[in-house]
């Protein structure tokens, strides 16, 4: 198997093979050359398809950058070198904790981000964070390097489709809150109890469908010019007052 330090799998018989043995969640892209001989694309989209994976095609050029000039053979994947957790198994353990605590990542793209966020999420006693599988970062080499070992001690399940996912876990008896300029100052937030706080991208925030899902949303209050915090700022002061509001000082 040819993995390189970007986390790239490369050639036909390792790529197919990958993708003949590994779980979807490890794979986090397709990438196949255009013009390859229509029976080895033919098996490479079947094989995505049995995993619900995107094949994204692609020229020559790009794969060479991929493999870094290793000899990929028209067939390149973006893997995780890192297991997530099983979401169902996940949730059932955590039916055993009287007040669970779970964040959940609407698309933040930044590996550098993700890996402070689970900084924090280690420092604050989070108990697991859900992570879309498309449009998003993955758990990669850079995320486990900026989480300076908290990758190892956070779980990390991916999903589907958040909307889908926070309804669930609604029904399971989970409260949810979300960030918005619009929000209760997060000062006030009661965390106790089931809950899961959700951030949004980086850009763009919460997606409007997921944010509907919301039972309520916070804000972080700004008196300076600039009106936006880094995502993982922002969740680190979350994080600390959920922390609080469950730990008060005597």
């Amino acid at each position: 198997m040819s993995l390189n330090d970007g986390d790239f799998v490369f050639g036909r018989h390792s790529g197919i093979d990958f993708l003949k043995t590994q779980s979807a969640d490890r794979i986090n892209k397709v990438f196949l050359q255009t013009g390859v001989a229509n029976d080895f694309a033919g098996q490479v989209y079947a094989l995505a398809k049995k995993k619900r994976l995107v094949v994204q095609e692609v020229p020559k050029h790009k794969l060479d950058h991929l493999a870094n000039g290793g000899n990929h053979q028209g067939l390149v994947l973006a893997v995780s070198s890192f297991e997530y957790a099983d979401f169902d198994q996940l949730l059932d353990q955590l039916d055993q904790k009287e007040e669970p605590f779970l964040l959940m990542l609407d698309s933040i793209e930044d590996p550098h981000n993700l890996g402070s966020i689970l900084r924090s999420a280690d420092a604050t006693g989070v108990d697991g964070i859900i992570i879309p599988k498309r449009r998003a970062s993955g758990l990669t080499s850079v995320v486990a390097k900026t989480s300076t070992g908290a990758i190892d001690h956070v779980p990390v399940a991916r999903v589907n489709n958040l909307v889908q996912t926070s309804q669930l876990l609604k029904d399971r008896g989970y409260w949810l809150f979300g960030t918005d300029m619009q929000g209760t100052d997060y000062r006030r937030w009661n965390a106790k109890g089931k809950t899961v706080l959700v951030i949004g991208n980086e850009g763009k925030g919460i997606s409007p469908l997921l944010k509907k899902q919301m039972d309520q949303t916070l804000t972080l209050p700004m008196v300076g010019h600039v009106q936006s915090l880094n995502a993982s700022v922002a969740t680190g002061i979350l994080l600390y007052q959920m922390l609080n509001s469950r730990n008060p000082l005597s």
